[in-house]
């Protein structure tokens, strides 16, 4: 870095690419009056320049070999923004030990080989950057990192996807079916083709790996965490829920225990008073709680090319002051130990309240049965509501909600409950916030 300008070379110019070049060309004056930096955009490397681009790139070095960007000498930092493991992970690599700063979007990089990837950050003393990783333009890692700092973190509840969000929203405001929120979702853009990602519970589970690592400094392994996702949801399942007063989202949850840390991704149960209840659509929110700070919320748009676009050029602009202070020495700004383990409990070990649903045959003794298994496992139900049926099947819906119990006392029930033949396969078991 020289005469406090700043050199930038971007990986990939397809949505959130084209977000921070847009940033970087259209605010310099504004960055520059914010920081005493000049940030230049010197290079892009992207393999298809036939897209459209609302972009004016004279000037730029447009690139389709990302070499050219990795062992440039004047560029100062390393803009990923490929998404994906690979290129991405080779080309972070690369970045990392030619001595080059690195800003990511790549929650899924992060999430499963972060360990890695700081470890090599720390070797050559240079900063991996990942605000953009989780929550798009909502400041969340900059608030655990930063402006929360002085905090041990109790628990942490986010809503992380807006995909899932979205879907959940149009089910409960519009009475629709999952299919149907689905494809709503996907012809607005919100879900892509293959939604997998997003609607089992994986794209949320990665961003709360990168939470609980920052959280407890340490690195959390992303396939200790307890993940499932929204696909079994119903509409019926909805409309119960709104009877009891709660909101079905798809939560992900940290809490801080005595013997570790409860992490786990699954669709739950938001009393309505709950102001994540009233998270809708593609919006994120993060709830936090930490020892002396108390409660506090993060929310706004989680994705997008401008959000995300944003929280990019807020790393680029957090680094390079960084640098600048430290000019000619070594400097890393590290959120995250990768030497450093994290417990996590057993999901066996965890206590929740349940929602469960059975489809039953009507008919004498069926209730008490089923109440018979729960007590013998000490479950003792909270509520129950049983419909008539008007089906030709004569099977009709039973919801019960339970007090606290623990998960494995709730699946050695299930699994009694499952071999009468009078409760049909496909029951579902929720927890409740």
């Amino acid at each position: 870095m020289n005469d406090h300008e700043v050199n930038i070379g971007i990986l990939g110019l397809g949505t959130v690419g084209t977000g921070v070049a847009k940033i970087l060309l259209t605010q310099q004056e504004l960055l520059k009056t914010r920081s005493s930096l000049t940030f230049k955009l010197k290079s892009i490397a992207e393999v298809n320049w036939n897209v459209e681009r609302d972009l004016n790139l004279d000037g730029i070095q447009c690139l389709t070999d990302a070499d050219q960007i990795l062992t440039d000498p004047e560029i100062d930092i390393v803009v990923e923004t490929i998404g994906g493991y690979e290129p991405a992970f080779s080309f972070i690599c690369r970045a990392l030990r030619n001595r080059k700063h690195v800003v990511t979007a790549n929650k899924a990089l992060i999430a499963t080989r972060g360990r890695e990837l700081f470890k090599i950050a720390k070797e050559n003393g240079v900063d991996l950057l990942f605000e953009a990783s989780v929550g798009g333009g909502i400041p969340i890692i900059k608030g655990l990192r930063e402006g929360l700092i002085a905090n041990k973190f109790e628990s942490i509840y986010g809503i992380l996807n807006g995909t899932s969000n979205y879907i959940l929203t149009r089910m409960h405001e519009e009475g629709l079916e999952f299919e149907e929120a689905l494809k709503q979702a996907q012809a607005k853009g919100f879900a892509e083709a293959d939604p997998t990602l997003d609607i089992g519970g994986g794209d949320a589970a990665h961003k709360l790996t990168i939470l609980a690592s920052l959280a407890t400094s340490g690195m959390v392994d992303f396939d200790s965490l307890y993940v499932e996702g929204i696909t079994s949801i119903t509409k019926l399942d909805i409309n119960f829920a709104k009877s009891f007063g709660y909101t079905i989202k798809l939560l992900a949850i940290f809490r801080s225990l005595a013997n570790g840390l409860d992490l786990r991704v699954h669709p739950t149960l938001i009393p309505n008073t709950h102001l994540l209840a009233a998270v809708n659509n593609e919006l994120n929110a993060v709830f936090v709680k930490g020892d002396f700070v108390g409660n506090t919320m993060f929310y706004g748009p989680g994705a997008g090319e401008r959000p995300t676009g944003s929280a990019i050029v807020s790393d680029i602009v957090d680094l390079s002051r960084d640098l600048l202070l430290k000019e000619g020495e070594q400097y890393c700004n590290r959120p995250i130990d990768p030497e450093r383990g994290v417990e996590i409990v057993p999901l066996s070990e965890i206590k929740n309240r349940f929602y469960l649903r059975f489809f039953t045959l009507d008919k004498p003794g069926v209730l008490s049965k089923i109440a018979g298994v729960f007590g013998e496992k000490g479950i003792s139900i909270s509520s129950m509501v049983q419909l008539e049926t008007h089906e030709k099947d004569n099977y009709v819906p039973i919801v019960l909600l339970t007090h606290e119990s623990s998960e494995q006392g709730m699946a050695e029930a299930l699994r009694e409950i499952e071999k009468f033949e009078f409760v049909k396969e496909n029951y579902l078991r929720l927890r409740l916030f």
